[in-house]
């Protein structure tokens, strides 16, 4: 399992299990089979709803001897409505999770909602659009955040950023003293968003990769470079969508619950240069026919001006 050294010094592994979208009493199952399997690093958020499965898949694995607490990497990440409570998200994720500390602690998108909204997760006004505080700066919860590392050292390892664009990494950079470790975004050959990776590997950030394979039914399994790369290599075209980012230098996250798929996706392979040039082209060409294609598109984005479309 291939590690990355973050900006702070710590090792994160460059693959990880995602949990998003993983149905009731699925996760805590599947947790631990990745962690039997060999993963080390899971990614979790408190708006997914299941950090007390996740949290008792890492506890069972750590009870049967699989893993000790400090051979996991955990990721949680704070939302929208506790922009304004950073310490009290904080302990929250902890409590659910049944762990003592984090590894990495990220704000999940750069907006903060009402925290004394209609909905703890997803607060809306009567036209149905999101009830957002658009008085709240990004920055001031990133300052919150690195106020958890000065103060509750025991608590958080690293603080970072998911769902930043260019413009708002720009804007909060400046601002702050400790650079973000992270910045998790949607990225695969129909969504590079170069200019936002650039900067990360030009400021030491880490970027880690979600819905690396885009969509269920996209373009990107049947992509004649995709495929080609697949049968040179021997491996499905699942594995060179993930073998792509560390190529890139980035970490990824596969979200899955099958057990074989979850073993499956742990045989990444090196890509050769000639691999990664001929998907960067077809990128580069399915930016210019049909445009770059972002399946993670909440309806705040709109309203807010983010997330931008490229």
């Amino acid at each position: 399992m291939s590690l990355y050294k973050l900006n702070t010094g710590a090792e994160i592994p460059a693959l990880g299990l995602g949990t998003w979208q993983s149905a009731p009493g699925e996760v805590s199952k599947a947790v631990y089979h990745a962690l039997k399997s060999g993963y080390r690093h899971i990614d979790a958020a408190y708006c997914y709803q299941n950090e007390t499965e996740v949290g008792q898949g890492i506890a069972q694995a750590i009870s049967e001897g699989i893993v000790t607490r400090s051979e996991i990497f955990v990721t949680t990440k704070l939302w929208s409505t506790y922009h304004t409570r950073v310490e009290e998200a904080l302990n929250k994720s902890l409590a659910n999770l049944g762990l003592e500390y984090l590894d990495l602690f990220l704000m999940h998108w750069p907006l903060a909602m009402n925290p004394n909204g209609n909905h703890e997760l997803f607060p809306k006004f009567e036209d149905g659009s999101r009830d957002l505080i658009r008085s709240h700066s990004h920055v001031t919860t990133y300052k919150a955040l690195e106020t958890l590392i000065a103060e509750q050292p025991g608590k958080v390892k690293a603080i970072g950023v998911s769902n930043y664009s260019k413009k708002y990494l720009e804007e909060l950079l400046p601002q702050v003293t400790i650079v973000p470790a992270v910045n998790q975004i949607e990225n695969h050959p129909s969504l590079p968003q170069q200019e936002i990776v650039d900067l990360c590997k030009e400021k030491g950030i880490l970027i880690t990769a979600y819905s690396p394979l885009g969509s269920t039914g996209g373009p990107l399994f049947s992509a004649p470079a995709i495929v080609d790369v697949a049968r040179r290599k021997g491996v499905s075209e699942a594995i060179v969508l993930l073998s792509w980012h560390l190529a890139r230098g980035s970490s990824v996250l596969a979200k899955s619950v099958t057990p074989s798929r979850i073993e499956e996706n742990m045989k990444l392979v090196k890509l050769d240069q000639e691999d990664v040039d001929q998907i960067a082209k077809y990128s580069e060409e399915l930016a210019a026919t049909i445009g770059f294609q972002r399946y993670v598109y909440p309806p705040f984005g709109v309203n807010f001006g983010f997330p931008d479309k490229q």
